[in-house]
C-alpha cells in the first residue's frame, strides 16, 4: 500500500506543477494511512520528485523515513487532527489564489456550479510565516468546516478522501480565483 501511496503522490505532484498551481519547491501533498502520513519530503522540487523522495512521519510528527518531511508537516498534521475525516491534503502555490489573498479579506466569491457543488465556501486564512504553528493554527481552522482554504499570501491548502479529490479541489481554487480576478479587472 505504501507503495501505490507514494506513487500518487508522485504523480500528483508532477501534475500540479505542470498546470501552474506550483512552482519549483513550494507547494506539498499528503496522504494519511492510519497513524502514519506520507508527505513531500523538505527542499525536493515538485516536478522532479520521485518515490524516494516521500516522507514518512506519525500523527505526532515523529519521523520514521529516512528522508525529513516538508517544512510544512505541522499543517497537514494540525488539519488531520481536526478532521478525522480528511485521508489526503494538497498544498499549492497557485499564482490567482495568491493575487487574490492580498485583495480579499474572509472569503473567495463562489462563482461557478462546479466550486459550489464541491467546495461550498473558500475562506481566507490571515497570514502567518510558513512553516509554523501559527499557520498551522489558523489555517486548520479555516478547514474545520470547509474543505479549501486559501492562505494569506502563500498559497491554498484543499482536502479530500483521496488525493485525486484533493488536487481536483485545489484546481478549482484556483479557477475560481482566476475569475473572480478577471472579473475585477478594470
Amino acid at each position: 500500500m505504501s507503495r501505490v501511496i507514494k506513487s500518487q503522490l508522485v504523480k500528483y505532484s508532477h501534475l500540479a506543477h505542470q498546470r501552474g498551481l506550483t512552482a519549483a519547491f513550494g507547494g506539498n501533498l499528503s496522504v494519511r494511512l492510519g497513524d502514519r502520513v506520507f508527505i513531500k519530503a523538505t527542499g525536493v522540487i515538485m516536478d522532479e520528485m520521485d518515490e524516494g523522495q516521500v516522507a514518512v512521519i506519525d500523527m505526532r510528527g515523529n519521523q520514521i523515513s529516512s528522508v525529513r518531511p516538508s517544512s510544512e508537516y505541522r499543517l497537514h498534521l494540525a488539519v488531520y487532527r481536526k478532521r478525522p475525516d480528511v485521508k489526503a491534503i494538497a498544498h499549492l502555490h497557485p499564482p490567482y489564489s495568491i493575487a487574490v489573498s492580498v485583495l480579499l479579506r474572509d472569503e473567495l466569491p463562489i462563482i461557478t456550479p462546479e466550486a459550489e457543488l464541491y467546495l461550498g465556501k473558500i475562506p481566507i486564512a490571515p497570514f502567518r510565516p510558513a512553516g509554523t504553528e501559527e499557520l498551522a493554527e489558523v489555517t486548520s481552522e479555516a478547514l474545520r468546516k470547509a474543505d479549501a482554504a486559501i492562505m494569506e499570501r502563500h498559497g491554498i491548502v484543499t482536502v479530500g478522501r483521496s488525493l485525486r479529490e484533493a488536487f481536483y479541489k485545489a484546481e478549482l481554487v484556483e479557477e475560481s480565483a482566476k475569475l473572480w480576478y478577471m472579473m475585477k479587472k478594470p
